[in-house]
């Protein structure tokens, strides 16, 4: 008899300790943006946890994008609406690697042969971009900071494409 009481305790004992450990459904629901052209970016970009030096590292995902159009992808300042997102974390990524920036375009020219990285079938892409607790002079904790998407310069003037995820921090103890 005693066997039987104990199994139904001990299996709430351990669906409550299960509980309690587990984080909650909406901190670990990515944030998904959508944008006028059915391309959409998501990422986890809450309460960001930051190293000793004040950086932090975020998966972003697009998908739907127009192949033909190049984009860039990168950590800003939000800007106001209709002006282009800057600055940015890492400036602008000549080199090709880095983690603040990236250019990502399956219709580069002929320059940009090192320099963008073509979008996956579907107009997708996945990539970890290094934010940080500043951008230049400018504290994310206390102005707007971003992960930001945008027509390349091949479309300068073009802010149809734009696409923003708000970026916090969680706060220091």
């Amino acid at each position: 008899m005693r066997a039987k009481a104990f199994l139904p305790t001990a299996l709430s004992a351990l669906l409550l300790i299960s509980l309690s450990v587990s984080p909650s459904n909406a901190a670990q629901k990515p944030q998904l943006i959508k944008g006028q052209f059915g391309e959409s970016i998501s990422a986890q970009a809450r309460d960001i946890a930051v190293d000793k030096n004040g950086q932090a590292q975020i998966v972003i995902t697009g998908k739907g994008f127009d192949e033909t159009v190049g984009i860039y992808l990168a950590y800003c300042v939000m800007p106001k609406s209709g002006a282009a997102p800057t600055p940015c974390g890492g400036g602008v990524n000549k080199s090709g690697i880095g983690d603040a920036s990236y250019w990502i375009s399956s219709n580069a020219p002929p320059y940009a042969a090192n320099l963008a990285e073509p979008f996956r079938a579907g107009g997708r892409f996945t990539k970890s971009v290094g934010v940080s607790e500043k951008i230049g002079k400018i504290d994310c904790r206390k102005s707007k900071c971003a992960l930001t998407v945008r027509s390349d310069h091949l479309r300068e003037g073009d802010r149809s494409r734009d696409l923003f995820i708000p970026v916090t921090f969680k706060k220091r103890k």
